[in-house]
């Protein structure tokens, strides 16, 4: 057997090296396909109006009349922000349905064996849920501005990014539930009813923690999303360069690292 015959050659394309795929080009590819379906119907995103704004017409005005003199200053600067990040969080939680029923298909299993990197088909799914928080939050605001809303425009934007970080991490850890429990579709019920709920009550969105007992108030402290509603009231009301919209910031990255190291190696070792 000659040495030739040992030596591993390189895939060529008429006598030329094929060029090696970047990750971001994977990516790209991954994050256009995930975004076909919602432009083509944007049913899901509108529909995923109606949670939020049935808080902000219902709850909003009672709030005003039940707390506003305990939070002090406008009170839809302090609530829209809080639905915003509720709006983030319940929708991107519940992405990793789709990876189900990719799964179900046997999509994802031919998606697998195609040279489109693993750790890219995650990031790209990922950063998909990007853009219908920011359409969703967008859509919000302008419906809030006749109601007397006026947010600082740039804490707007930045609370609008800050939220779409987050929404990063949340959906990978939601791929990452569906790999691990693959056809038991109830087991986004339970984590929304068992995790979420508590993590939302947990962050101050819905009433001031400040009024809340000690052991509440403590246990909040480690919650992130707590952080990053904080973070939207202050941006909202103009204080953008405050320590509670940085702490808000590294609440959002730390959770986008987390979800998507922790996705990245659930791909990986997917079909292992």
């Amino acid at each position: 057997m000659s040495a030739a015959t040992l030596t591993p050659t390189t895939p060529t394309s008429a006598g030329r090296p094929l060029p090696r795929r970047g990750f971001v080009r994977d990516t790209r590819i991954v994050l256009r396909r995930e975004l076909a379906p919602v432009i083509r119907d944007p049913f899901s995103v509108v529909f995923g109006l109606v949670q939020p704004l049935v808080f902000l017409g219902l709850f909003g005005p009672l709030l005003a009349g039940s707390a506003g003199g305990t939070l002090g200053g406008d009170v839809w600067l302090w609530f829209v922000p809080a639905v915003l990040a509720m709006t983030t969080l319940f929708g991107t939680s519940v992405t990793g349905s789709n990876l189900q029923l990719d799964l179900s298909s046997g999509v994802h299993e031919r998606m697998l064996v195609t040279p489109l990197s693993r750790p890219a088909q995650l990031v790209g799914r990922a950063l998909k849920e990007m853009v219908p928080i920011l359409a969703q939050s967008a859509v919000v605001l302008l419906v809030m501005l006749p109601f007397g809303l006026r947010p600082d425009p740039l804490g707007a934007v930045l609370t609008l990014l800050q939220l779409a970080v987050l929404g990063v991490g949340v959906g990978a850890l939601s791929y990452t539930l569906a790999l691990a429990v693959r056809k038991q579709e109830w087991m986004f019920w339970v984590v929304q009813q068992t995790v979420l709920f508590p993590v939302m009550l947990l962050s101050g969105m819905l009433l001031p923690l400040e009024t809340g007992p000690g052991w509440m108030r403590a246990v909040s402290t480690v919650n992130p999303l707590r952080y990053v509603v904080d973070s939207g009231r202050a941006a909202f009301a103009g204080d953008v360069l405050s320590s509670t919209v940085a702490w808000g910031w590294v609440a959002a990255l730390v959770t986008a690292a987390v979800g998507l190291t922790v996705g990245v190696r659930a791909m990986i070792r997917s079909t292992d």
